[in-house]
């Protein structure tokens, strides 16, 4: 009708190919009449919209999609989680909502650059398709965060996806020759016990998720109404930790290194500890993530090093014993360029021989492109300073650096001991490390060692040092004074978690 009143018609249709293929077409139609203005032709123009239509939707899913991951983005994310709060609104069923953020992921861009940064960043995504084939919604939102959306679950359900994502994402990763053991801290929110709209739904995961991170991450944390609110309570404990350095408020407990071969106690590695004026005491990973994101981990980490020098040094020189002291290192603090020349100092005001100092480094901080880095281990060395890998097996694990840097020891990351057999996959792991580190004349230390069976194993192996809850939790320097002599007067009896 529209053609004989206007004498034009134009729209798409669907034609059929010879194959039997369908596909849209743009018919533009018209008629031709004579001077009595009767009709004496139509004539048609066709144009093929296959290609059109498929540069359309590859522009859509371009806009509503991660072109890194091919996941939904936070636009395609929020839209599709408004749709869902207000299907399970007016269907009565729960929306559980897991915001996952991958620990320590800019620590490892920094190190191994964007490009194997990216590729991590496919295989996560990877990991999390394989084990969501049926997720209601899958979206990266930022750099390293992922969120995942299920309709149904009740908590325990939501405990074990958490559970089972955890497992996933901690399975090694090869990069460029890397292996790398990847973990996240997951925040779980659920609609509608825990928000009423999809925004809140959002918030509150996201709070969730801060706190599993601020408990040291690789753990997940459900929202809870008595969860502090994370930017307030990090901008107080910023403020606090400020204080804490200046007022004596930080203190360090020591846990003893049993030699294996000698069955004596030779060594203790220095933990700090807060000892807040209102919380109590307070353990690292309260604290630790917020002092290196301000600063504040340089003036932490002098004082602490200073604490601990100078406790090993009244050892030496008023007994009971010689004791070398571990002491944690931070990256930014190898930074700097006086990092050496101030651990220099420290030894010659603390009066202690820098055989009886070693500090631990991670992985990744022996992997950083930096000649300043490199200049402060080489000076650490030459002053006598024992250097250490602390967590070996669980980050990098590149044999380079084992290579080109001046490293004492490799201490043997808790993860390989907790599970520890004869059979077990550990067990195999535990007796590379001890085999290969020998092989380059390094020391071999196990921490987290709890079991008899664990100890045994250990010395079979010929694993040089051991510490964990089995020899000594963590103590202050008073109480491992007494411990060590009590230990002197009585022979070489085993210190234990049940003596303090």
């Amino acid at each position: 009708s529209a053609l004989r009143s206007q004498d034009r018609w134009e729209g798409e249709v669907i034609e059929q190919r010879r194959s039997g293929e369908r596909y849209p077409q743009w018919l533009q139609l018209a008629i031709v009449r004579n001077e009595h203005n009767e009709i004496t032709h139509y004539v048609g123009f066709f144009a093929d919209l296959t290609t059109s239509r498929k540069t359309e939707e590859q522009l859509r899913y371009l806009s509503d999609h991660d072109p890194l991951t091919q996941l939904a983005n936070r636009s395609l994310f929020t839209h599709s989680l408004d749709e869902a709060t207000a299907t399970a609104r007016s269907q009565g069923h729960s929306l559980s909502l897991l915001h996952i953020d991958l620990d320590r992921f800019k620590y490892i861009n920094d190190t191994l650059g964007h490009i194997q940064a990216d590729a991590l960043l496919c295989e996560i995504a990877d990991r999390l398709k394989e084990a969501l084939p049926d997720a209601h919604i899958l979206a990266r939102l930022s750099a390293d965060e992922f969120v995942v959306v299920e309709q149904g679950l009740l908590q325990p359900q939501a405990e074990q996806l958490a559970e089972r994502l955890l497992h996933k994402l901690a399975e090694p990763i090869v990069l460029g020759g890397n292996e790398l053991i990847i973990s996240a801290s997951i925040g779980i929110s659920r609609f509608p016990d825990n928000a009423r709209n999809s925004l809140q739904l959002i918030n509150r995961a996201n709070q969730a998720m801060q706190h599993a991170k601020g408990s040291g991450g690789n753990c997940y944390k459900f929202y809870s109404s008595d969860l502090p609110s994370p930017k307030v309570d990090r901008l107080h404990l910023e403020n606090e930790l400020r204080k804490a350095i200046t007022e004596e408020q930080l203190l360090v407990h020591y846990q003893p290194k049993l030699h294996l071969a000698s069955n004596l106690i030779t060594g203790v590695e220095a933990l700090v500890r807060w000892q807040h004026p209102t919380r109590g005491m307070l353990p690292p990973v309260e604290f630790i993530a917020i002092a290196e994101e301000t600063g504040l981990i340089l003036p932490l980490g002098n004082l602490v090093l200073r604490i601990a020098c100078q406790q090993a040094s009244q050892w030496l020189h008023e007994g009971p014993t010689a004791l070398r002291v571990a002491v944690n290192m931070s990256v930014q603090q190898l930074r700097q360029p006086q990092f050496a020349v101030e651990v220099a100092d420290i030894l010659r005001e603390t009066r202690l021989p820098a055989n009886l100092l070693e500090l631990e480094l991670t992985e990744s901080m022996l992997l950083e492109q930096s000649a300043t880095v490199a200049d402060n281990l080489t000076a650490l060395e030459e002053l006598g300073v024992k250097l250490s890998v602390d967590d070996f097996g669980t980050g990098y694990s590149s044999l380079a650096y084992l290579k080109h840097f001046p490293i004492h020891s490799l201490k043997i990351d808790r993860a390989f001991i907790n599970e520890l057999d004869e059979q077990s996959r550990d067990s195999a792991i535990v007796r590379a490390i001890v085999a290969m580190a020998h092989s380059m004349d390094l020391q071999v230390v196990a921490e987290g060692v709890e079991q008899d069976a664990q100890l045994a194993f250990l010395r079979t192996q010929g694993c040089d040092e051991v510490q964990g809850y089995l020899i000594s939790k963590p103590v202050p320097a008073p109480l491992l004074t007494q411990l060590l002599q009590r230990r002197q007067r009585n022979g070489n009896i085993e210190l234990s978690a049940s003596n303090p």
